[in-house]
């Protein structure tokens, strides 16, 4: 795996090239950039989700970079060419906490030989790093951009206690519907995950498309709205990719939704050609490194470090983009609402963009584009 050379030229957009970065946080960091033939331009960072890459952000990267930007996007740890993690299930899960994967962001823009980044956007799972990387360091990372719902760092035991009666056992109750369910986040932390994936009938291919697929605007049951509250009843209405059935795997739950050899060819914004540079990524790596992501946040690792931070809102301008079709918005009930009223104190606007699901950057580039730079036109005046 360390012998791999950066990504290839012959795959991306003219202008960016793929390299790596040594020495960050105990990382190889493999990088996508544009913009970096002149020195003192301001610093993008885009934060990628899971099972994606820093390739996620190909249609954006050089838009930015020709407004004046220095734009980068790493594979973050876990993914990827980068190197340097542990993807044993019984490894070192501490290195994937949230405040390890917001100080590999800060090493990175230190080893760019940058003071600060004007922007650090983030999709998925890559938005929980820039929101922790902007609440923690605002005076490196000056503005953000949230794909995904942030309600703001976790209350103290204490204060959750005297704030709310105790909850049901959502895993129980979640097994005791009339359909049984699971929660995927919790599926995915599990040991059989990664295997159930990598070795997949359909193959990795045909699972990320269908995946793929079944997330986006594409598939015609995504229709979102805010869910009532943390209940299994409720949640039992978002679609099978983020409540499972009880006896499936992830790649058995969205087989059901492969698209048509006919979608396939008509899908313009991931050809084949282009997820092939997933599924070969995936192929060689697993997806356990993204997966231990999952395992810090349903296993609490490390969290009372993140408890240190309650009641810390983000002060730098912010901004939120995401699919009308992206049930993402909602999966947490309440995040979004939150997210605009009490965590980010500068909320500058909370887009959704039709016709985009969850993969509203690769599904709606130049929509996303679009709001990115009359954001950081104003951010960053």
């Amino acid at each position: 795996m360390s012998d791999l050379p950066p990504l290839d030229s012959a795959v991306l957009p003219s202008g960016v090239r793929g390299r790596f970065v040594d020495g960050i946080n105990g990382l190889r960091m493999h990088i996508l950039e544009a913009g970096f033939e002149t020195p003192v331009r301001p610093l993008i960072l885009l934060l990628h989700g899971f099972p994606e890459l820093a390739y996620s952000w190909r249609n954006i990267i050089v838009p930015l970079a020709e407004a004046g930007f220095h734009v980068v996007a790493p594979d973050q740890r876990g993914y990827g060419r980068t190197t340097g993690w542990d993807s044993d299930y019984d490894g070192d899960l501490a290195s994937f906490h949230m405040l390890n994967l917001a100080r590999d962001m800060l090493g990175l823009v230190a080893a760019l030989r940058h003071q600060s980044a004007a922007a650090v956007i983030g999709h998925d799972f890559g938005a929980s790093v820039a929101a922790w990387c902007t609440l923690t360091r605002p005076d490196v990372f000056r503005s953000l951009v949230l794909m995904a719902p942030f309600a703001g760092p976790p209350s103290l035991p204490e204060a959750s206690r005297a704030a709310s009666p105790p909850t049901e056992d959502i895993h129980a109750a979640l097994a005791a519907l009339p359909r049984p369910r699971k929660h995927y986040q919790w599926y995915y932390s599990t040991r059989a995950a990664n295997p159930d994936m990598t070795q997949c009938p359909q193959g990795i291919h045909a699972f990320l498309r269908a995946y793929f697929h079944h997330k986006s605007a594409d598939w015609p049951g995504n229709r979102p709205f805010p869910l009532a509250a943390w209940r299994a009843d409720e949640l039992a209405k978002m679609p099978t990719y983020y409540i499972m059935d009880l006896d499936r795997t992830m790649p058995e739950t969205v087989a059901a939704e492969m698209p048509s050899a006919e979608a396939i060819a008509a899908c313009r914004w991931l050809p084949e050609d282009q997820l092939a540079i997933y599924s070969a990524e995936y192929g060689r790596t697993g997806f356990q490194g993204g997966l231990q992501w999952y395992r810090c946040r349903t296993g609490g690792v490390r969290l009372a470090e993140l408890q240190l931070f309650a009641g810390r809102t983000i002060d730098v301008p912010s901004l939120f983009i995401g699919g009308k079709s992206d049930w993402g918005t909602y999966q947490t009930p309440g995040a979004f609402e939150r997210m605009q009223q009490s965590a980010c104190t500068d909320m500058r606007g909370a887009h959704r963009i039709d016709g985009a699901g969850h993969w509203v950057q690769q599904e709606r580039p130049t929509e996303v584009t679009a709001l990115l730079l009359r954001f950081l036109r104003d951010a960053t005046a």
